[in-house]
């Protein structure tokens, strides 16, 4: 009797333990069946969202390439025209996420409350970006530099050639073809050395000659490099002068005007020429010395 009651409640369990299953299975495909089609169709706008956003892209670039095409036309500042690009990219590209935010389904309101207070909340933790944009504003108003001008960043120490102004920074290549980022409220808070503002830049050596060399013959050798040179703008003054009486060298001064294109060109081969004229005169150039006179005991 034991054991067939036994059966009987073991029987009894399986066949609950069943049922359940086959009641939770009917609920998941019941839920299946009614989520199905929800899912369908929020994946049908998933896809057709990523459509638009490709389509989006394709638009932006258009519309960039259209407004950079008007001011090659109208010859206005390259700055400006790159600043004005990079701010109407990420301008469009935003107003583009926030029409495919609201094509999901998404409360506009409710996204639009969302981004004004994560606005504030960012700007608050990246005053430093704002203050780069603000500084990328004033550079163009102002215009100390554009495109093109070779400037030095004084607190750093940093120079080259500018090569684009964006929203929030500046990029320069240097001599050896390096780039350097500068953040635009970096170069509108410290001074700024703009070398070449003008067509003209002036060419400011340093050559030391021994003590017992002949000063003016030193310096007619150096003046007639200078007059010979074809880069040296003769209309402007040149200058060869005695400019300091260091511990070991008689330093001669040379000022000379050059156009800004060939500044480097002609600092370097001076220097060279500079060297051989002053090795072929026997005039000594000088390197750092000291002379120990001693003394004998008697």
């Amino acid at each position: 009797m034991t054991d067939t009651t036994t059966i009987a409640d073991t029987t009894q369990e399986v066949t609950e333990a069943t049922q359940q299953a086959v009641k939770q299975v009917n609920q998941i495909t019941q839920y299946l069946q009614d989520s199905i089609p929800g899912l369908i169709t929020f994946g049908l706008e998933v896809l057709a969202a990523l459509v638009a956003f490709f389509i989006g892209r394709l638009v932006i670039k258009w519309i960039r390439k259209i407004v950079r095409r008007s001011f090659e036309r109208s010859e206005a500042d390259k700055g400006v025209e790159q600043f004005v690009d990079s701010l109407l990219k990420y301008g469009l590209y935003g107003i583009l996420i926030f029409c495919l935010i609201s094509s999901l389904g998404f409360d506009t309101t409710s996204v639009a409350a969302l981004l004004a207070s994560s606005g504030v909340a960012i700007g608050l933790a990246l005053q430093g970006s704002l203050s780069n944009f603000a500084g990328g504003v004033l550079i163009l108003l102002l215009k100390p530099f554009v495109v093109g001008d070779y400037i030095i960043e004084d607190t750093n120490g940093k120079e080259g050639t500018v090569k684009e102004i964006q929203i929030f920074y500046t990029k320069l290549s240097t001599i050896d073809n390096k780039t350097i980022v500068i953040p635009n409220g970096m170069l509108t808070n410290n001074s700024i050395t703009n070398a070449t503002a003008k067509d003209e830049r002036q060419l400011d050596l340093r050559v030391g000659i021994s003590y017992n060399a002949d000063i003016k013959k030193a310096k007619s050798v150096i003046e007639k490099l200078l007059s010979e040179d074809a880069s040296i703008l003769k209309e402007e003054q040149m200058n060869v002068f005695v400019n300091d009486l260091a511990d070991s060298a008689v330093v001669l001064g040379i000022r000379a005007w050059v156009k800004n294109e060939e500044y480097w060109a002609t600092r370097w081969r001076l220097l060279e020429e500079i060297k051989v004229e002053l090795d072929e005169n026997g005039i000594e150039i000088p390197y750092p010395q000291v002379t120990v006179h001693m003394k004998e005991d008697k």
